[in-house]
């Protein structure tokens, strides 16, 4: 896909169930007007996945983790989040299929996301 340097870059960070969900939020970040990367879209056959991450994450302005009951559970999630999270880059969350409140009472979820202002999905518009 060609795209214009010049725009903002997402990272969206989610669990490989998630993928279609995944895929209708890239559209929605492209309709505003700014890139996306997206595993599904930018990494190919024969790349080396991490080095693609890392590459990636350090060229996107922000990433937007989509949470979910997978997600979650996924050790890449955890990855992504704390590459942006060491850079001091925003973090976005969205929930599809959680709560708040059972974020907030799972240990295995870092205060990191506890502490910021999650979406639910039907707010991404804002």
């Amino acid at each position: 896909m060609n795209r214009d340097d010049s725009k903002i870059q997402v990272f969206i960070s989610h669990s490989s169930i998630d993928t279609w969900v995944a895929k209708q939020i890239a559209l929605q970040i492209e309709n505003c007007g700014a890139r996306f990367f997206l595993d599904e879209a930018d990494i190919h056959h024969g790349d080396d996945f991490e080095e693609k991450i890392i590459q990636a994450a350090h060229a996107s302005s922000e990433l937007l983790v989509l949470l979910t009951p997978w997600s979650t559970t996924r050790p890449y999630i955890w990855l992504e989040m704390g590459i942006f999270w060491g850079n001091y880059t925003r973090i976005v969350g969205v929930l599809h299929g959680l709560k708040t409140n059972e974020l907030a009472m799972d240990e295995r979820i870092p205060i990191l996301l506890k502490r910021t202002h999650l979406l639910d999905i039907n707010e991404i518009d804002s």
